[in-house]
C-alpha cells in the first residue's frame, strides 16, 4: 500500500473507531493502538501536504454529541490532553516544560479517572448547566441527569466566584458496575464492557429519574473563573473543596522529575485498591501564569499530558469452558483456567460473552491465554500463544442444547447469543425469574433473598411468581433459616407488595428487554395490561423508547397462553395491572403536544412538563408537524430551533404557556 492509500484507509479507520469509542462507547482497539495509528497519520499528512482535509482525524477532537439532546457551546474549548506510554515520554514533556519556562517548575499529579468528561457551570453557587464534552466545543446538554449524581454538588458554599466552571470525570464504582451488569443480565440486555462505557451510557439516558437508579460518581479536577486571581492550580482545588465539590484524592505537587516517578509507580501498584478506576496519571504545570505562557495546540494545552498505565496482563491455560444459563434463557460461556495473580487478585474464571468471541480467539481446550484486565472488572482472554497449544488440544465447541434442560438453542437475527427458549420448564430460567420478581426495584419483597428462593423453589412451594401469593407463614417457618418473626415479615412483605404500582409488577413479569424504564413509557402508554396484551407491533413502536426488539418481545410475551393463565392469577391474588391516573387540573391543554426546551428559572423542566399534563396536554422530546407549541426557556438547542422555525411551530415562554391555562 502507497502513501497516499494508507493516509486514506487511516483517516477511514479511526474516524470509525472515533465513533466506536465516543458515540457507541464500545472501543475495539486499546487507546495506545489509536494514538500510534493517528500518529502515522499525522505523519503522513506532513509529508503530503497537497492531501490536507479538515475532516481529518487531526484535525478534530472525536465527538460524543447524541442528537437526542441539546447542544450548547462550551464558554472555552474542551480539549484533550495528548497520552504518553513510557518514561521517556514523560521526561520528554517535563524537559519541554523546563526549557520552555527557562527554570524549575511544580508539576500538579492527579489521577486519571477513566470515566466520561463533564463541564459544570454555576452562576451565584447554583448549578445551572451540565454538558458533556462533545467535539471539545459543542457538548450535549445533560444538565437534568447530572442534577441525579449525589456527589454533583446543586448550591456551592462559602466564598464561591459569582460565575465559574468546574471541570471533572462521572464515573461509576466497581460495585456499581458490577450491580448494574447483574440487572442487565436479568432483562436480557448486553452487559455494559466496563465503568467507562456504564458511566458514559448512564449519562446520555433520555429520562432523568432512569440515571437517578444508576450509581453515579463524580470527581473534579479543574477551576476555571474570571473572579478569582488563583496563583497555581493547586490553590484552586483547595478552594474548590470548600466550596463543596469532591476533588481527586490523589492530587499531590511534585517538585521534580524523582518524585512525578515515584507517583505514577506508587499508583500503578495502589489503583488495584481504589473503588474506582483510573487508567493513568495527569500531569500539570501548576502554577496558572505558566500554564497561560505555554499556551494550547489546536487539540490539547503544552502545559498537561496524560501518563497511561499498561493494562496488566497474565497468562494461563485453559482446562474447560462451561455455560451459564441466564433468567431470560440467554447462553454466557465462561472460561475455566488455572489461578493465575493478575492486578491484585487471584483469577481462574473470566467470561468469553459468546460464540463470536470464541470463534474469533480460535480457542482451544488447554491453550496458553493471555488474560487482561485493564479497564475491566471481570477479566478477558484477549489472545492466544498459538506456539504453545498442545498437539492434542480440541478446539472449545459451542453447544447446541441448553446444559441445564437440553431444549434446542437458538440466535435470533442480528443477535450475539444463543438463549434456551424453554423458558417454562428450564430451572435456571425460573429461579431467575422467581428472583428477579422479588427483587429492590420489581415487587421488592422484604425477607425473601435469592438463597431464600432456591429453598422456596427446591421445596415444591414455588414454581412461578404466582405462587408466592398462595404461601402462608407456616409455609416460611418450615423453611431452614426461618423464625417466627422473620417468617411473618416475609409473608407480610408478599402481601405489601400487593400495593405496588402497574409499572412495578409489569417489571417484574420479567419480559424479555423490558427494564423499569421501559415498563414506566408501557405502562403510561397502554394504561393496562389488556390493552398492552393487545397492542399491535405498530402501536408499541410508535411509543418512545420502544424499537422493534422490544416490541417484537412484549408480542411473544402476550401471545403464550401460559403467560395469560399467569396474569390472571396475579390479577386474582390484587396486583395493579392498570394505571392510576391523577386527577387533571383542568383540560384547558387537550389535544394539544407540546415540546418542552432549555432552561427555566422558575421551574424545572420535569416539573413544567407534569403541568402541562395536569392541564391535559400530551409531551414529546422532539418536534414534528404534529407539535402545536415550543415552550422554550433559556439556551434552547439550535437545531430544536431551525426544526421549529422551519415547520412554522409556535415558540412561547413560560409565562405565555400560564395563560393559555391561567396558571398564576
Amino acid at each position: 500500500m502507497d502513501e497516499v492509500s494508507r493516509i486514506e484507509y487511516l483517516r477511514q479507520f479511526l474516524h470509525e473507531q472515533n465513533r466506536n469509542y465516543y458515540v457507541l462507547n464500545s472501543p475495539v482497539i486499546s487507546d495506545k493502538q489509536y494514538d500510534d495509528l493517528l500518529h502515522e497519520l499525522s505523519l503522513l499528512e506532513a509529508k503530503h501536504p497537497e492531501l490536507f482535509d479538515p475532516n481529518s482525524p487531526t484535525e478534530r477532537v472525536g465527538s460524543d454529541i447524541s442528537l437526542e439532546f441539546e447542544q450548547v457551546r462550551h464558554e472555552r474549548p474542551m480539549l484533550s490532553l495528548g497520552n504518553t506510554y513510557s518514561r521517556d515520554e514523560v521526561t520528554a514533556f517535563y524537559n519541554r516544560v523546563i526549557s520552555a519556562v527557562g527554570r524549575n517548575v511544580d508539576i500538579s499529579c492527579e489521577l486519571k479517572f477513566d470515566g466520561t468528561s463533564i463541564s459544570l457551570i454555576y452562576d451565584n453557587g447554583k448549578l445551572v448547566r451540565a454538558a458533556t464534552r462533545g467535539d471539545g466545543i459543542i457538548g450535549d446538554d445533560v444538565t437534568r441527569n447530572v442534577r441525579t449524581i449525589k456527589s454533583v454538588p446543586l448550591q456551592l458554599v462559602g466564598n464561591f466566584p459569582a460565575h465559574l466552571e468546574m471541570r471533572g470525570e462521572i464515573l461509576m464504582p466497581h460495585a456499581g458496575f458490577e450491580a448494574l451488569n447483574k440487572q442487565r443480565i436479568d432483562i436480557g440486555e448486553p452487559p455494559f464492557a466496563n465503568p467507562r462505557n456504564a458511566a458514559a451510557g448512564s449519562l446520555k439516558q433520555r429520562i432523568s429519574s432512569a440515571v437517578a437508579q444508576r450509581p453515579l460518581d463524580c470527581m473534579l479536577y479543574y477551576v476555571l473563573t474570571d473572579d478569582i486571581d488563583f496563583v497555581s492550580h493547586t490553590q484552586s482545588l483547595n478552594e474548590a473543596k470548600k466550596w463543596g465539590f469532591v476533588i481527586s484524592p490523589g492530587h499531590k505537587l511534585c517538585h521534580s522529575l524523582t518524585e512525578i516517578f515515584d507517583f505514577i509507580d506508587h499508583w500503578d501498584v495502589e489503583r488495584h485498591n481504589l473503588p474506582y478506576d483510573i487508567d493513568g496519571i495527569v500531569l500539570k504545570v501548576d502554577e496558572l501564569a505558566l500554564q497561560n505562557a505555554l499556551g494550547l495546540t489546536a487539540k490539547s494545552p503544552r502545559w498537561a499530558t496524560a501518563y497511561k498505565f499498561k493494562a496488566e496482563q497474565a497468562h494461563s491455560r485453559l482446562l474447560e469452558v462451561s455455560y451459564q444459563v441466564g433468567r431470560t434463557g440467554i447462553i454466557t460461556p465462561v472460561a475455566n483456567m488455572e489461578p493465575v495473580p493478575l492486578a491484585g487478585t487471584i483469577v481462574k474464571r473470566a467470561s468469553l460473552h459468546n460464540v463470536d468471541i470464541i470463534r474469533g480467539l480460535d480457542l482451544h481446550i488447554g491453550d496458553s491465554v493471555i488474560i487482561e484486565k485493564g479497564g475491566e472488572i471481570i477479566p478477558k482472554i484477549v489472545g492466544v500463544d498459538i506456539e504453545l497449544r498442545p498437539s492434542d488440544a480440541k478446539p472449545v465447541a459451542f453447544p447446541t442444547h441448553c446444559p441445564q434442560c437440553g431444549s434446542p438453542l437458538v440466535r435470533e437475527d442480528g443477535e450475539a447469543g444463543f438463549y434456551c427458549q424453554n423458558y417454562t420448564f428450564c430451572p435456571p430460567q425460573i429461579v431467575g425469574k422467581l428472583i428477579h420478581f422479588v427483587h429492590r426495584g420489581a415487587m421488592d419483597i422484604d425477607q425473601i433473598g435469592e438463597a431464600n428462593v432456591e429453598l422456596l423453589y427446591q421445596s415444591g412451594l414455588v414454581s412461578n411468581v404466582a405462587d408466592f401469593y398462595n404461601l402462608s407463614v407456616s409455609d416460611f417457618e418450615r423453611l431452614p433459616g426461618y423464625q417466627q418473626k422473620s417468617a411473618r415479615k416475609a409473608y407480610d412483605g408478599i402481601v405489601q407488595s400487593k400495593s405496588k404500582p402497574f409499572d412495578r409488577v409489569l417489571f417484574a413479569l420479567g419480559i424479555r428487554y423490558v427494564g423499569n424504564t421501559v415498563a414506566k413509557t408501557l405502562a403510561q402508554a397502554f394504561e393496562n395490561i389488556d390493552n398492552l396484551a393487545n397492542a399491535s407491533i405498530e402501536q408499541l413502536v410508535s411509543q418512545q423508547d420502544i424499537g422493534i426488539k422490544i416490541a417484537t418481545s412484549v408480542k411473544s410475551f402476550f401471545s403464550k397462553e401460559e403467560n395469560l393463565q399467569l396474569i390472571n392469577r396475579l390479577r386474582l391474588a390484587g396486583l395493579n395491572f392498570a394505571l392510576e391516573r391523577k386527577q387533571n387540573i383542568s383540560d384547558s391543554l387537550s389535544g394539544k403536544q407540546f415540546v418542552v426546551s432549555g432552561v427555566f428559572a422558575d421551574i424545572s423542566r420535569d416539573a413544567l412538563k407534569e403541568l402541562i399534563e395536569q392541564h391535559g396536554g400530551k409531551i414529546s422530546s422532539s418536534i414534528s408537524s404534529k407539535t402545536n407549541f415550543i415552550v422554550a426557556g433559556d439556551n434552547m438547542g439550535p437545531a430544536k430551533l431551525e426544526k421549529a422555525q422551519k415547520l412554522g411551530v409556535p415558540i412561547i415562554s413560560f409565562e405565555q404557556l400560564k395563560q393559555l391555562f391561567n396558571v398564576n
